[in-house]
Protein backbone atom coordinates (compact mmCIF):
# COMPACT_ATOMS: atom_id res chain seq x y z
CA UNK A 1 0.00 0.00 0.00
CA UNK A 2 1.43 3.30 -0.62
CA UNK A 3 -1.03 5.06 1.84
CA UNK A 4 -1.59 8.67 0.62
CA UNK A 5 1.07 9.27 -1.38
CA UNK A 6 0.31 9.86 -5.23
CA UNK A 7 1.98 7.71 -7.99
CA UNK A 8 4.63 9.34 -9.75
CA UNK A 9 5.60 8.79 -13.31
CA UNK A 10 8.30 9.61 -16.14
CA UNK A 11 7.16 8.95 -20.01
CA UNK A 12 9.54 7.84 -22.24
CA UNK A 13 9.56 10.32 -25.19
CA UNK A 14 12.60 9.05 -27.14
CA UNK A 15 13.82 5.96 -26.30
CA UNK A 16 17.33 6.28 -27.60
CA UNK A 17 19.58 3.27 -28.72
CA UNK A 18 18.87 0.77 -25.91
CA UNK A 19 17.24 1.97 -23.03
CA UNK A 20 16.64 -1.43 -20.23
CA UNK A 21 15.88 -1.61 -16.78
CA UNK A 22 18.43 -3.08 -15.06
CA UNK A 23 19.73 -4.30 -10.95
CA UNK A 24 22.44 -5.71 -9.81
CA UNK A 25 21.39 -8.71 -11.45
CA UNK A 26 19.19 -12.42 -10.79
CA UNK A 27 21.21 -14.50 -8.67
CA UNK A 28 20.69 -18.19 -7.65
CA UNK A 29 18.92 -19.26 -10.87
CA UNK A 30 21.89 -20.12 -13.17
CA UNK A 31 21.52 -23.52 -11.96
CA UNK A 32 17.95 -23.68 -13.80
CA UNK A 33 19.66 -21.90 -16.73
CA UNK A 34 18.54 -17.70 -16.16
CA UNK A 35 21.02 -15.71 -16.92
CA UNK A 36 22.23 -13.31 -14.41
CA UNK A 37 21.90 -10.13 -16.67
CA UNK A 38 21.89 -6.97 -14.21
CA UNK A 39 24.03 -3.58 -15.14
CA UNK A 40 27.12 -3.83 -17.42
CA UNK A 41 28.73 -1.31 -15.11
CA UNK A 42 28.10 -2.05 -11.59
CA UNK A 43 29.82 1.00 -10.17
CA UNK A 44 28.25 3.64 -12.06
CA UNK A 45 25.30 2.09 -10.92
CA UNK A 46 24.91 1.99 -7.35
CA UNK A 47 26.74 5.66 -7.42
CA UNK A 48 23.74 6.93 -9.37
CA UNK A 49 21.34 5.27 -7.00
CA UNK A 50 23.28 6.98 -3.59
CA UNK A 51 22.82 10.17 -4.98
CA UNK A 52 18.99 9.70 -4.90
CA UNK A 53 19.06 8.20 -1.25
CA UNK A 54 18.19 4.85 -2.90
CA UNK A 55 19.61 1.77 -2.05
CA UNK A 56 22.61 0.90 -3.97
CA UNK A 57 20.68 -2.02 -5.90
CA UNK A 58 17.73 -0.67 -6.65
CA UNK A 59 16.47 -0.39 -10.42
CA UNK A 60 17.78 2.25 -12.93
CA UNK A 61 17.68 2.71 -16.31
CA UNK A 62 20.84 1.62 -18.48
CA UNK A 63 21.16 3.75 -21.66
CA UNK A 64 23.66 2.34 -24.32
CA UNK A 65 25.76 4.67 -26.50
CA UNK A 66 22.59 7.29 -27.60
CA UNK A 67 20.34 8.33 -24.48
CA UNK A 68 16.79 8.41 -24.17
CA UNK A 69 14.52 11.84 -23.64
CA UNK A 70 12.28 11.02 -20.45
CA UNK A 71 9.60 13.45 -19.49
CA UNK A 72 8.80 13.71 -15.75
CA UNK A 73 5.15 13.68 -15.03
CA UNK A 74 5.49 14.82 -11.48
CA UNK A 75 8.48 16.39 -9.98
CA UNK A 76 11.18 13.98 -8.87
CA UNK A 77 14.85 13.40 -8.37
CA UNK A 78 17.17 12.01 -10.62
CA UNK A 79 20.96 11.19 -11.01
CA UNK A 80 22.81 10.36 -13.74
CA UNK A 81 26.24 8.42 -13.83
CA UNK A 82 28.71 6.39 -15.90
CA UNK A 83 29.34 7.44 -19.72
CA UNK A 84 29.17 11.08 -20.32
CA UNK A 85 25.68 11.93 -22.29
CA UNK A 86 25.75 15.08 -22.14
CA UNK A 87 22.54 15.41 -20.74
CA UNK A 88 20.17 18.32 -20.58
CA UNK A 89 17.14 18.74 -17.90
CA UNK A 90 14.46 21.23 -20.18
CA UNK A 91 17.31 22.65 -22.59
CA UNK A 92 19.53 23.46 -19.48
CA UNK A 93 23.51 21.35 -19.06
CA UNK A 94 23.45 19.07 -16.03
CA UNK A 95 26.64 16.68 -15.15
CA UNK A 96 27.42 13.78 -14.28
CA UNK A 97 27.29 11.95 -10.38
CA UNK A 98 25.52 14.86 -9.19
CA UNK A 99 21.25 15.09 -7.60
CA UNK A 100 19.24 17.23 -9.40
CA UNK A 101 15.43 17.74 -8.90
CA UNK A 102 12.99 17.52 -12.11
CA UNK A 103 9.69 19.62 -12.13
CA UNK A 104 6.57 18.32 -13.45
CA UNK A 105 6.97 18.79 -17.33
CA UNK A 106 10.81 18.80 -17.36
CA UNK A 107 12.86 16.94 -20.13
CA UNK A 108 15.97 14.33 -19.72
CA UNK A 109 18.08 14.48 -22.45
CA UNK A 110 20.54 12.10 -22.87
CA UNK A 111 22.74 12.08 -26.06
CA UNK A 112 25.21 10.34 -27.67
CA UNK A 113 28.06 9.87 -25.36
CA UNK A 114 30.95 11.82 -25.56
CA UNK A 115 32.92 9.28 -23.79
CA UNK A 116 31.68 5.91 -22.63
CA UNK A 117 29.57 3.49 -23.67
CA UNK A 118 26.63 3.38 -21.18
CA UNK A 119 25.05 5.79 -19.00
CA UNK A 120 22.99 5.02 -15.38
CA UNK A 121 20.06 7.19 -14.79
CA UNK A 122 18.44 6.90 -11.31
CA UNK A 123 15.02 7.98 -9.38
CA UNK A 124 14.29 9.11 -6.14
CA UNK A 125 12.68 6.06 -5.54
CA UNK A 126 13.57 3.92 -7.97
CA UNK A 127 11.83 2.51 -10.78
CA UNK A 128 8.56 0.71 -9.76
CA UNK A 129 8.17 -2.33 -11.82
CA UNK A 130 7.46 -6.27 -10.42
CA UNK A 131 10.62 -8.44 -9.83
CA UNK A 132 11.18 -11.46 -11.79
CA UNK A 133 13.31 -13.89 -9.24
CA UNK A 134 14.00 -11.58 -7.27
CA UNK A 135 15.25 -8.97 -9.80
CA UNK A 136 14.45 -6.41 -11.42
CA UNK A 137 16.35 -6.67 -14.49
CA UNK A 138 15.71 -6.98 -18.06
CA UNK A 139 16.62 -10.22 -19.91
CA UNK A 140 16.14 -9.49 -23.30
CA UNK A 141 17.13 -12.63 -25.03
CA UNK A 142 14.26 -14.42 -22.71
CA UNK A 143 12.01 -11.09 -22.76
CA UNK A 144 11.43 -11.04 -19.06
CA UNK A 145 12.05 -8.44 -16.70
CA UNK A 146 12.59 -5.26 -16.62
CA UNK A 147 9.50 -3.58 -18.36
CA UNK A 148 7.75 -5.85 -19.93
CA UNK A 149 10.63 -7.94 -20.78
CA UNK A 150 11.79 -5.76 -23.29
CA UNK A 151 13.93 -2.34 -24.30
CA UNK A 152 11.74 0.87 -23.55
CA UNK A 153 10.21 2.55 -26.39
CA UNK A 154 8.28 5.60 -27.09
CA UNK A 155 5.76 6.78 -25.19
CA UNK A 156 6.64 3.84 -22.50
CA UNK A 157 5.06 5.48 -18.69
CA UNK A 158 6.94 4.32 -15.93
CA UNK A 159 6.38 4.09 -12.42
CA UNK A 160 8.61 5.45 -9.44
CA UNK A 161 8.39 3.84 -6.21
CA UNK A 162 8.04 6.12 -2.34
CA UNK A 163 11.27 8.22 -1.47
CA UNK A 164 11.64 9.37 1.64
CA UNK A 165 14.92 10.95 0.25
CA UNK A 166 15.14 14.95 1.55
CA UNK A 167 16.49 16.61 -1.77
CA UNK A 168 19.83 18.44 -0.84
CA UNK A 169 22.24 19.01 -4.29
CA UNK A 170 25.38 17.03 -4.22
CA UNK A 171 28.16 15.95 -6.20
CA UNK A 172 30.75 12.90 -6.24
CA UNK A 173 34.21 14.36 -7.43
CA UNK A 174 35.61 13.27 -11.01
CA UNK A 175 38.12 11.21 -9.18
CA UNK A 176 35.73 8.89 -7.48
CA UNK A 177 33.07 8.86 -10.04
CA UNK A 178 35.21 5.68 -11.22
CA UNK A 179 36.73 3.27 -8.99
CA UNK A 180 39.65 1.61 -11.92
CA UNK A 181 40.19 5.15 -13.37
CA UNK A 182 42.65 5.13 -16.46
CA UNK A 183 44.90 2.08 -15.95
CA UNK A 184 45.79 0.59 -19.44
CA UNK A 185 45.50 -3.03 -19.01
CA UNK A 186 42.57 -5.25 -18.41
CA UNK A 187 43.45 -7.62 -14.99
CA UNK A 188 42.95 -10.87 -14.93
CA UNK A 189 43.51 -13.99 -12.96
CA UNK A 190 44.15 -16.96 -15.22
CA UNK A 191 42.16 -20.02 -15.22
CA UNK A 192 40.64 -22.46 -14.91
CA UNK A 193 41.17 -24.17 -18.25
CA UNK A 194 44.96 -22.85 -19.28
CA UNK A 195 46.80 -25.83 -18.79
CA UNK A 196 44.66 -26.53 -22.33
CA UNK A 197 46.85 -23.59 -23.68
CA UNK A 198 50.13 -23.61 -25.00
CA UNK A 199 52.97 -21.58 -23.43
CA UNK A 200 52.93 -19.50 -26.29
CA UNK A 201 49.03 -19.38 -26.51
CA UNK A 202 49.42 -17.47 -22.71
CA UNK A 203 52.28 -15.36 -23.70
CA UNK A 204 50.52 -13.96 -26.75
CA UNK A 205 47.19 -13.79 -24.42
CA UNK A 206 49.29 -11.80 -21.49
CA UNK A 207 51.51 -10.01 -24.20
CA UNK A 208 49.65 -8.83 -27.28
CA UNK A 209 47.25 -6.22 -27.95
CA UNK A 210 43.87 -6.77 -29.14
CA UNK A 211 40.75 -4.74 -30.78
CA UNK A 212 36.74 -4.81 -29.29
CA UNK A 213 35.17 -6.10 -32.48
CA UNK A 214 32.24 -5.21 -33.88
CA UNK A 215 30.24 -8.21 -32.04
CA UNK A 216 29.93 -6.50 -28.64
CA UNK A 217 26.59 -6.88 -26.48
CA UNK A 218 25.44 -7.47 -23.25
CA UNK A 219 26.07 -10.90 -23.98
CA UNK A 220 29.44 -10.64 -24.78
CA UNK A 221 32.70 -9.31 -25.94
CA UNK A 222 34.50 -10.75 -28.90
CA UNK A 223 38.06 -9.80 -29.71
CA UNK A 224 40.15 -9.24 -32.75
CA UNK A 225 43.66 -9.64 -32.70
CA UNK A 226 46.26 -12.61 -33.27
CA UNK A 227 45.03 -16.56 -32.12
CA UNK A 228 45.81 -17.74 -28.90
CA UNK A 229 46.67 -21.40 -29.18
CA UNK A 230 45.14 -24.12 -27.62
CA UNK A 231 47.61 -27.55 -27.01
CA UNK A 232 45.26 -29.55 -27.57
CA UNK A 233 41.76 -28.54 -29.17
CA UNK A 234 39.46 -25.87 -27.40
CA UNK A 235 36.62 -28.20 -26.26
CA UNK A 236 35.99 -29.15 -22.80
CA UNK A 237 32.69 -30.54 -21.01
CA UNK A 238 29.95 -27.63 -20.55
CA UNK A 239 30.75 -25.68 -17.43
CA UNK A 240 29.53 -22.80 -15.73
CA UNK A 241 30.20 -19.34 -16.80
CA UNK A 242 31.15 -16.71 -14.50
CA UNK A 243 30.90 -13.01 -15.32
CA UNK A 244 34.42 -12.09 -17.40
CA UNK A 245 35.20 -15.07 -18.13
CA UNK A 246 37.56 -15.47 -21.17
CA UNK A 247 36.37 -18.11 -23.40
CA UNK A 248 38.92 -18.66 -26.61
CA UNK A 249 36.84 -21.04 -28.71
CA UNK A 250 38.83 -23.46 -31.62
CA UNK A 251 39.67 -19.99 -33.76
CA UNK A 252 41.75 -18.34 -30.94
CA UNK A 253 40.12 -15.42 -30.82
CA UNK A 254 38.75 -14.65 -27.37
CA UNK A 255 35.34 -13.34 -25.83
CA UNK A 256 34.74 -12.08 -22.69
CA UNK A 257 31.76 -13.18 -20.87
CA UNK A 258 29.40 -9.88 -19.70
CA UNK A 259 26.10 -9.50 -17.89
CA UNK A 260 23.78 -11.28 -20.40
CA UNK A 261 25.92 -14.33 -20.45
CA UNK A 262 24.96 -17.75 -21.14
CA UNK A 263 24.92 -20.46 -17.81
CA UNK A 264 27.25 -23.07 -18.76
CA UNK A 265 29.64 -23.03 -22.48
CA UNK A 266 31.61 -25.29 -23.70
CA UNK A 267 35.18 -24.17 -24.95
CA UNK A 268 37.82 -23.79 -22.80
CA UNK A 269 38.48 -20.59 -20.47
CA UNK A 270 42.11 -19.55 -20.51
CA UNK A 271 41.09 -16.30 -17.83
CA UNK A 272 38.78 -14.80 -15.94
CA UNK A 273 38.64 -10.50 -16.03
CA UNK A 274 38.60 -9.56 -12.00
CA UNK A 275 35.59 -7.74 -10.93
CA UNK A 276 36.70 -4.54 -10.73
CA UNK A 277 37.69 -4.23 -14.40
CA UNK A 278 34.51 -5.54 -15.56
CA UNK A 279 32.93 -1.62 -15.27
CA UNK A 280 35.52 -0.14 -17.48
CA UNK A 281 35.57 -2.83 -19.62
CA UNK A 282 31.22 -2.24 -20.01
CA UNK A 283 32.19 1.57 -20.90
CA UNK A 284 34.74 0.62 -23.57
CA UNK A 285 33.53 0.78 -27.05
CA UNK A 286 33.89 -1.56 -30.57
CA UNK A 287 37.31 -0.27 -31.95
CA UNK A 288 39.16 0.24 -28.53
CA UNK A 289 42.22 -1.37 -27.56
CA UNK A 290 43.24 -3.86 -24.99
CA UNK A 291 46.09 -5.09 -23.31
CA UNK A 292 45.53 -8.17 -20.69
CA UNK A 293 47.58 -7.88 -17.08
CA UNK A 294 47.70 -11.20 -14.52
CA UNK A 295 46.97 -10.62 -10.98
CA UNK A 296 46.80 -13.24 -8.57
CA UNK A 297 43.19 -14.05 -6.76
CA UNK A 298 44.28 -12.54 -3.46
CA UNK A 299 45.25 -9.04 -5.46
CA UNK A 300 42.13 -9.49 -6.93
CA UNK A 301 39.91 -9.67 -3.52
CA UNK A 302 41.95 -7.23 -2.67
CA UNK A 303 40.94 -4.60 -4.76
CA UNK A 304 37.35 -5.67 -4.81
CA UNK A 305 37.53 -4.69 -0.80
CA UNK A 306 39.13 -1.30 -1.88
CA UNK A 307 36.29 -0.95 -3.91
CA UNK A 308 33.44 -1.49 -1.71
CA UNK A 309 35.23 0.65 0.98
CA UNK A 310 35.28 3.60 -1.39
CA UNK A 311 31.46 3.01 -1.83
CA UNK A 312 30.85 2.71 1.20
CA UNK A 313 32.62 6.03 1.98
CA UNK A 314 30.69 7.82 -0.83
CA UNK A 315 27.51 6.49 0.42
CA UNK A 316 28.72 7.51 3.96
CA UNK A 317 29.21 11.13 2.84
CA UNK A 318 26.26 11.81 0.69
CA UNK A 319 24.24 10.90 3.80
CA UNK A 320 26.23 13.13 6.40
CA UNK A 321 26.51 16.13 3.75
CA UNK A 322 29.78 16.17 3.20
CA UNK A 323 29.22 15.97 -0.60
CA UNK A 324 26.47 18.74 -0.80
CA UNK A 325 27.19 22.31 -2.23
CA UNK A 326 25.80 24.62 -4.85
CA UNK A 327 25.34 24.09 -8.51
CA UNK A 328 27.60 24.23 -10.59
CA UNK A 329 28.54 27.58 -12.46
CA UNK A 330 28.44 27.17 -16.34
CA UNK A 331 30.30 28.60 -18.99
CA UNK A 332 30.90 28.99 -22.58
CA UNK A 333 34.67 29.81 -23.88
CA UNK A 334 35.84 29.97 -27.59
CA UNK A 335 39.49 28.72 -27.56
CA UNK A 336 41.53 28.24 -31.23
CA UNK A 337 38.80 28.91 -33.26
CA UNK A 338 36.29 26.25 -31.27
CA UNK A 339 33.46 26.75 -28.31
CA UNK A 340 33.60 24.87 -25.63
CA UNK A 341 31.29 24.65 -22.24
CA UNK A 342 33.01 24.72 -19.02
CA UNK A 343 31.40 23.19 -15.31
CA UNK A 344 33.27 24.99 -12.86
CA UNK A 345 32.37 23.66 -9.07
CA UNK A 346 33.14 24.47 -5.29
CA UNK A 347 35.40 22.23 -4.04
CA UNK A 348 34.27 19.63 -1.41
CA UNK A 349 36.30 20.13 1.65
CA UNK A 350 35.77 17.72 5.08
Amino acid sequence: MRGERPVKKIRIENPGLLTTIQDLGRYGFQKYGVSVSGAMDSYSMQLANMLVGNSPGEAVLECTLAGPAIEFLDECVFSVAGADMRPLLSGKRVPNHGSFKAAKGDVLRLQTAESGMRAYVSFAGGIAVKPVMGSKSTYLKAGFGGFEGRKLKKGDCLEIGDSDFEFESCYVPEADACFCGAKEKIRVVLGPEKEMFSDEGIRTFLESGFELSNQCDRMGYRLDGPAVMHSDGADILSGGITLGAVQVPGHGHPIIMMADRQTTGGYSKIANVITVDIDRLAQMRPGEKIRFEEVDPVAAQELLKRRQKKLDEIERGIRQGKMAYGSPKEYSVRLGGKNYEVSVREAIGE
